[in-house]
């Protein structure tokens, strides 16, 4: 495993352009992966959030360019403690301080709530599911 972290890791420390011409692999897109956990009984409650707040908040993030995809999947042959669904959302790139802010304003004019508001409607869902964790990937191609 530490061969394979250091060969992803390669580009950032070779020197100079002729590594990153000779370096097979190009940095793409990012993807963040949330595992939920959803409690018992809570199944339908949970997918109608998805289908309408969820989905309309990765809507409005597309339109603007601040995400390129977003998917739900399901951990069909879970194994004792994994999540039972994985939220996905791709996007460019990572924003910086400055940006993240200038979308979160934006986005809370658009949503007309306040930080408290929103923290508020987030604490009902923690009534039928769990937030396991979430990682970011980066895509490689192939040059």
């Amino acid at each position: 495993m530490a061969a394979s972290a250091a060969l992803v890791a390669a580009p950032a420390v070779l020197p100079g352009v002729a590594a990153a011409q000779d370096f097979p692999l190009v940095g793409g897109e990012y993807t963040s992966m949330t595992g939920i956990t959803i409690e018992d009984g809570g199944g339908l409650a949970y997918a109608n959030y998805l289908a309408s707040e969820w989905a309309r908040n990765q809507e409005f993030a597309k339109s603007n360019g601040w995400i390129s995809d977003y998917r739900i999947y399901s951990n069909v042959d879970a194994r004792d403690g994994e999540p039972d669904l994985y939220l996905m959302v791709t996007y460019p790139s990572v924003p910086d301080a400055a940006e993240s802010e200038r979308r979160g304003n934006e986005y809370r004019a658009w949503r007309e709530m306040t930080d408290a508001q929103m923290e508020a409607a987030a604490g009902d869902r923690a009534e039928y599911r769990t937030v396991r964790g979430t990682m970011v990937l980066q895509e490689y191609t192939i040059r």
